[in-house]
């Protein structure tokens, strides 16, 4: 039986993709959010393609604020746009 792959669902274009072609952005217990290119960090996750297409999309239908319940400032989008544009490096 083959195994089964998780899928989840990316904010900004609403498709669903394999867990692992999606980056996490994670909301951590003590309210920061950063990005979890592997999937370990603790805290609250929503998943986007690693496309900057799709963050803007986020930013713009304010995705995150709804996925976290929390109010998030201009700031941390772009610094979501640099982690995502350095490509990999998790902070």
């Amino acid at each position: 039986m083959p195994k089964k792959i998780p899928l989840r669902q990316c904010l900004g274009c609403r498709e669903m993709k394999p867990k692992g072609e999606l980056i996490r952005v994670v909301r951590s217990p003590q309210g920061e959010i950063s990005l979890d290119f592997h999937g370990k960090k603790p805290g609250r996750g929503a998943y986007l393609c690693p496309d900057p297409a799709c963050l803007k999309k986020v930013r713009k239908s304010r995705a995150l604020e709804r996925a976290f319940a929390l109010p998030i400032p201009g700031e941390v989008y772009d610094g979501l746009e640099g982690q995502m544009e350095g490509g990999g490096t998790d902070g």
